[in-house]
């Protein structure tokens, strides 16, 4: 796989990072409306959410979409050498295989992930800008479903 494109991530990865919060739940409510059924995979202290605002809304699932964001900036900070967060990333899959996650949903995820991109960043987010965060995406999801591999 073609490294990504370091300078465009990094572009408009910083317009995206003023305001984490806010553009991580935009990425969340996507991801919902794509595929409602990882709702019920979020769970705290036993309780299952009626609805994505409720979960979107919660505390505990604010500070999961701050971690989302941290992540996503450990990526673009490391766009370069992606290499160095293969453990890392590995270990996160086999988290989010332990809670239920399918390795199928991160298609979806990614869908919402650029999806987010496309709002954060308006007409900036150029094809070039998009296929840059496919492959840096692809990368991730790569080392994440090493989780999944059992290696």
């Amino acid at each position: 796989m073609e490294r990504p494109e370091p300078e465009l991530i990094r572009q408009s990865w910083r317009a995206v990072s003023r305001s984490p919060l806010e553009h991580g739940t935009v990425l969340f409510a996507r991801l919902f409306d794509l595929e409602p059924d990882l709702l019920p995979l979020f769970q705290y202290n036993c309780r299952q959410f009626s609805s994505p605002e409720d979960c979107l809304s919660s505390p505990e699932f604010l500070d999961h979409i701050r971690k989302v964001m941290l992540v996503i900036d450990a990526a673009v900070t490391n766009v370069e050498d992606l290499s160095s967060l293969e453990e890392y990333l590995a270990s996160l899959g086999r988290k989010h295989r332990a809670v239920g996650v399918k390795l199928s949903s991160f298609s979806t995820v990614g869908e919402s992930l650029l999806y987010m991109l496309e709002k954060c960043l308006g007409p900036a987010f150029t094809p070039a800008t998009r296929a840059a965060w496919s492959q840096l995406y692809g990368a991730v999801v790569q080392a994440m479903s090493r989780g999944w591999d059992g290696q």
